[in-house]
């Protein structure tokens, strides 16, 4: 019995040590469910880096459907009271994505909160593809064209997808 008090006082010591956003961070990974996001895969290059990961969404519908996307998760040290930082890395013809890869999610940025966390960011990174959203554009002239060509706007969705060019951009095959 006193190994076993002696035990969890050690682990209390220890999680006292450790960072806050750790702490947080490892309680959501271990809470996530794979199948309540189908199409979001998530994996780390550095298994020692927790706070770093990286993120492949496969659309199962919508424009996108079957196509993969890189993204990269940075957490910073404030997290949860601050968002985790999102970026492309794979080249997406798309209102929300910018050609340097970076991502206008609300939930990224204004609408933020503490009681959000890495299952809200997966679900809203599919989300963009499956709702592009051209009212809160990084892309503007897709957006545009979003709005008012939709034909043109699926044309150069389905081109970008398939290699092709796009407003003088080449994009990669994901198809």
């Amino acid at each position: 019995m006193l190994n076993k008090a002696a035990s969890i006082l050690k682990k209390k010591q220890e999680e006292k040590k450790r960072d806050p956003t750790d702490i947080r961070l490892m309680t959501e990974l271990g809470d996530l469910d794979p199948t309540a996001t189908p199409g979001v895969n998530y994996e780390w290059p550095n298994k020692k880096e927790q706070k770093h990961f990286e993120v492949f969404v496969i659309p199962q519908d919508g424009l996108y459907k079957g196509a993969k996307f890189k993204f990269v998760v940075k957490v910073p040290s404030g997290y949860p009271h601050l968002p985790p930082n999102v970026t492309c890395e794979t080249r997406v013809y798309h209102p929300n994505i910018d050609l340097n890869g970076r991502v206008c999610l609300n939930i990224l940025r204004q609408e933020w909160n503490p009681c959000l966390g890495i299952s809200h960011v997966l679900m809203g990174l599919m989300t963009l593809f499956l709702e592009p959203n051209a009212d809160d554009p990084l892309n503007i002239e897709a957006a545009d064209l979003m709005v008012k060509n939709e034909k043109q706007f699926k044309d150069n969705v389905y081109k970008s997808l398939r290699g092709g060019y796009v407003v003088n951009h080449q994009f990669p095959a994901l198809l």
